[in-house]
């Protein structure tokens, strides 16, 4: 009898203890309401690893271009994808003929079967464009100038833009949609695969390029997944029209 008092006795003070070890603590959960503020690198902190070619800056932030463009989205294709294209822009040129050469003269003479080169500077020319154009100002529209040969040429601006995005759609994978004057000086929309562009000799539609669209799956796969319509659709919302105007202008004045 006083061995099972004992053994009691025993079992009851092991159970208090066992619950003073496993007192839990109460967590303070995360308020759902607030709202965590994301900081992006400064895109003007992105730099080549050597020259003659190097980054143009953006004249905005990554975040300025949402809702349309997500920051992640632009953090990573300006500061990763385009950065890319630039250095290995720069390592394809060394100690070439194209060591001085601007990147219009490289694109207007490059060999096509050199793909290392033929993609690289593609892809700097192209994007350099196409952040170009994009812009968070609002309310932009086409010069007079510009204006009236988009009527002259696809009837109505509602008609271009309805142009470019069934251009955008259709092209199948990855490449870039573009706004070119011709040797004629008419406007013209074009799509061309992968990083080329109408200034190479391989071109379908050769001209200057004045307006630049991506469509490759890195510029809005974050945001939108497979539904190019919807991004391109997004984009009319921030591109600078008055930087096309100006580009419109320069190319027909240099065809004068």
């Amino acid at each position: 009898m006083k061995k099972l008092v004992l053994f009691s006795l025993f079992f009851i003070s092991l159970l208090f203890s066992c619950k003073r070890e496993k007192v839990l603590q109460e967590v303070q959960l995360p308020d759902p309401n607030a709202v965590e503020e994301i900081i992006y690198a400064n895109p003007a902190e992105v730099k080549t690893n050597d020259k003659p070619f190097s980054m143009n800056g953006l004249a905005y932030q990554y975040n300025d271009l949402e809702p349309y463009i997500d920051a992640k989205t632009m953090e990573i294709h300006y500061s990763k994808h385009h950065l890319g294209y630039a250095n290995k822009l720069n390592t394809a040129i060394k100690d070439t003929e194209f060591k001085t050469s601007t990147i219009e003269e490289i694109l207007n003479k490059l060999d096509l079967n050199n793909s290392f080169l033929r993609n690289n500077a593609g892809g700097y020319y192209n994007h350099n464009l196409f952040f170009e154009i994009l812009s968070p100002k609002k309310g932009t529209k086409p010069s007079s100038t510009f204006g009236e040969a988009i009527i002259r040429d696809f009837g109505s601006f509602s008609s271009m833009n309805d142009k470019i995005t069934e251009t955008s759609t259709s092209l199948f994978g990855s490449g870039w949609v573009w706004l070119l004057v011709d040797k004629e000086g008419k406007l013209k929309i074009s799509q061309t695969i992968n990083q080329d562009n109408p200034l190479m000799s391989n071109a379908i539609e050769k001209g200057t390029p004045i307006l630049a669209i991506d469509v490759w799956e890195h510029a809005y796969y974050l945001k939108y997944q497979n539904n190019r319509t919807e991004y391109i659709e997004g984009l009319f919302n921030i591109i600078n029209w008055d930087i096309v105007s100006k580009k419109y202008d320069n190319s027909i004045a240099l065809k004068l």
